[in-house]
């Protein structure tokens, strides 16, 4: 354990860590110091001053949010020079803000009035030439310059914790003003996180603006349900006037910027509730569908509950459960686990946070989580950690943080995966078996096939040689692979006898928890006697068209989910729902409860989960940042040990090649945003992809035959190298199955074109 510093804080005994500040010691005790520029998660702007403190035998003012301090320091935050050093800094500040300020977003909700009232500046006692600023329209986002009073804290966030890099401070003395970094347009992946820390109205919402006050607001404490980071969220929700459930209306996301941030889906892509209605003859129909069926085929955008629910009539019924995403989740970690030995449980992205070292493998990390990325970017900026990004594809919103880039060949995942693992534990003390094992390698023929050099991995254990933190990211390229199980014993052994950390991306908001909770059975891809529960949104979908059933969509209804971390998340009622939801089908089923949140408690405790009722959850993250939500799962017994397997011959994927994935502005699969769209049913492609398909930019074509052909409009992407296009997937609903193998062999047929 580092050496504590003792010194005091306005005569309390208090001790900092090495690298704690003055602010952050009086913060963890309780002492107030007041900020307007400060965040928790990024370096310190120090451009407010409000900060200041006196520190005994030093002249002058100290900024305690960037001096640590030293044995026996005695630090003063509060007298009379004090507060009239912060009243003086309020009194510049409200030069170009009305004292009764009521006319904009902010009001209500701004630091900026909170500290104007808090230090009693009840007149204007500077004044300043007007300057003629023209308020900027970027997108989902405006900027009102007139408004800004320059405490960059969006600027560090942006660069500091987002990774976009696309905003800077335009320096100009009483002119300064925030700007796009690379052109007249914001060019970002609007995230909205700007947008949350400002401290007044000058970064606002465009779909917000003008829509509501802050006070009119209720705000819902809830978990996003966009990917499987499981990231804390509010649902700021205007109930009054409503005259029954479905009627409320959620007006915006906001999150604890502090310390956790959000992406574009999860700011943004929160209209995806659903209205419904208790309509018998549905109902009906629905349960017979069930009655008759051989398997119930499902997403894992579902609640832990829900999954249980069903995990109940498979019991009572027979039935079969297919979820191939949570599925080979489970399978993956469990083969992962198996090689780990001791070191079984997966790391948090707080671990990756503190990383000083990172390999991301079988991911386009930046769209699949975006969560991972930040985490990753906060590494890079504050720890200065070396980033190795492995792909087929190359990935611009990675390109500010990455150290080093390898391309691999399609479908080589177990190959690189047996390279990486012979490279980096070459000097590591394995045992006899994995040395054998490691020796009997071809990597003549991996290396060849799989296009990664010995320079590339020497590079690797060059830049790695002195990391002391060191984390492996594994996306779901890899746990969809045919050679899956092999890739996670492969991994397994970085991690046992390398000392990795392993981090796995799973690929929906619970697909860690249905893999606990539910007994799965592997897909046979029919659909003859087969239903579906599509847990996003909306149906329960049989042969029969009158069995559509629609229920509650994860915005409307109180349950939990697992995210990648292993920490049990609670989610709440944003919008109500005046229809049917699965427990009733379990109920008719005598399977069900009186609520669904009544099997909370019922959660399996040999998987890990605790007996803790839904009302007995906390919903908040801590004042210092800690999330407190919900529960960590217990550590469970690690799976009976197993050997890696020989490394069969790699693939080859010759031919027209796509790769599933949704662009970086398509916030989620269920938002119906005309001009989103229109932008994401587009085939992107770089221009050698164009001359090797035969298209020209614009073409409409068609992918595939039969009844899995879906028509794109083909663009070029000139961010895009190679002859791998990207497809989206959002709007395929249950036809993608998001536990397949994302790159596949297509035909493109040109249906016709514009000119």
């Amino acid at each position: 354990m580092s050496e504590m510093i003792n010194f005091t804080i306005d005569g309390r005994n208090v001790s900092a860590k090495k690298g704690e500040t003055i602010l952050k010691v009086a913060r963890r005790e309780g002492i107030y110091i007041p900020t307007m520029c400060y965040l928790e998660k990024t370096n310190p702007a120090a451009s407010c001053r409000l900060c200041v403190v006196e520190a005994e035998g030093v002249d002058g003012m100290v900024l305690s949010c960037q001096t640590p301090p030293t044995e026996g320091l005695a630090v003063i935050t509060n007298n009379n020079v004090l507060h009239e050093e912060r009243t003086n800094i309020m009194r510049l500040y409200d030069v170009n803000h009305p004292l009764e300020c009521g006319v904009c977003d902010k009001s209500g909700a701004c630091d900026l009035q909170n500290k104007t009232l808090e230090f009693n500046v009840g007149s204007q006692n500077f004044t300043a030439k007007e300057q003629s600023r023209k308020i900027e329209h970027w997108g989902l986002i405006n900027y009102d310059p007139n408004l800004c009073i320059m405490c960059e804290k969006c600027t560090h966030v942006c660069n500091e914790v987002i990774g976009d890099d696309a905003i800077e401070l335009k320096f100009g003395g009483y002119k300064s003003t925030i700007i796009p970094k690379n052109s007249e347009q914001l060019d970002c992946t609007f995230c909205g996180e700007c947008i949350a820390v400002c401290p007044v109205g000058a970064l606002v919402s465009a779909d917000f603006q003008y829509k509501a006050n802050a006070w009119e607001l209720e705000r819902i404490p809830s978990t996003c349900a966009h990917c499987s980071a499981g990231c804390a969220l509010e649902y700021e929700v205007k109930t009054s006037g409503a005259a029954k459930p479905g009627e409320e209306r959620i007006f915006r996301v906001t999150n604890n910027f502090e310390f956790a941030s959000l992406c574009g889906a999860g700011r943004f892509g929160f209209d995806f509730d659903v209205k419904g209605e208790k309509e018998g003859k549905a109902f009906v129909a629905a349960l017979e569908a069930i009655k008759s069926a051989e398997a119930i085929r499902f997403s894992s955008i579902i609640t832990n509950e829900e999954a249980l629910i069903l995990q109940r009539i498979k019991e009572k019924t027979g039935l079969k459960l297919y979820n191939e995403d949570a599925r080979r989740y489970g399978a993956f970690v469990n083969a992962f686990g198996s090689t780990a030995d001791g070191k079984a449980e997966l790391a948090t992205m707080a671990d990756l946070k503190a990383s000083d070292g990172i390999i991301v493998l079988g991911s386009r990390i930046g769209t699949d989580n975006p969560a991972l990325r930040y985490a990753m970017t906060t590494a890079a900026r504050h720890r200065g950690a070396k980033i190795v990004y492995m792909h087929p594809l190359e990935d611009a919103l990675m390109q500010n943080i990455v150290t080093q880039f390898i391309k691999y060949e399609v479908g080589t995942e177990e190959g690189v995966m047996a390279l990486l693992a012979q490279a980096l534990l070459a000097d590591a003390e394995t045992n006899k078996t994995t040395e054998a094992f490691l020796a009997a390698l071809d990597d003549g023929y991996l290396s060849a096939e799989s296009n990664v050099g010995e320079e590339e991995l020497a590079l690797i254990g060059k830049q790695f040689k002195r990391a002391k933190a060191k984390t492996l990211v594994l996306g779901s390229d890899l746990f969809a692979h045919p050679r899956a199980e092999n890739i996670a014993k492969l991994a397994g052994l970085l991690a046992r006898f390398g000392g990795y950390r392993v981090v796995v991306a799973a690929a929906e908001v619970n697909s860690v928890g249905v893999s606990l909770i539910c007994d799965l059975d592997a897909d046979s891809g029919s659909n003859s006697g087969v239903v579906g529960y599509n847990a996003a949104g909306d149906f329960v979908i049989a042969a029969d068209s009158d069995a559509d059933l629609t229920v509650a969509a994860m915005n409307q209804q109180e349950g939990t989910v697992v995210n990648l971390d292993r920490q049990l998340l609670p989610m709440n009622v944003a919008v109500g729902f005046d229809g049917y939801v699965l427990n009733d089908l379990a109920n008719a089923l005598g399977v069900g409860k009186r609520y669904t949140i009544d099997f909370t408690p019922e959660l399996p405790a040999e998987k890990g989960f605790k007996r803790l009722a839904f009302d007995a959850l906390e919903n908040f993250y801590s004042p210092l940042g800690e999330d407190t939500r919900g529960y960590r799962l217990e550590k469970v017994k690690k799976p009976a040990a197993q050997q890696c397997d020989e490394v069969e011959d790699l693939p080859e994927f010759n031919g027209t090649v796509v790769y599933a994935c949704n662009p970086v502005l398509q916030f989620n699969q269920f938002t119906a945003r005309t001009a989103q769209l229109e932008k994401t049913s587009e085939l992107r492609g770089s221009e050698q992809f164009a001359v090797a398909a035969r298209l020209k930019d614009g073409d409409l074509v068609v992918i595939g035959s039969g009844d899995a052909a879906r028509e794109r409009r083909f663009v070029i992407d000139s961010s895009l190298k190679g002859t791998i296009a990207l497809e989206p997937t959002f709007d395929r609903g249950l036809s993608v199955d998001p536990g397949a193998y994302r790159f596949e062999k297509v035909n493109i047929m040109k249906a016709s074109n514009d000119e």
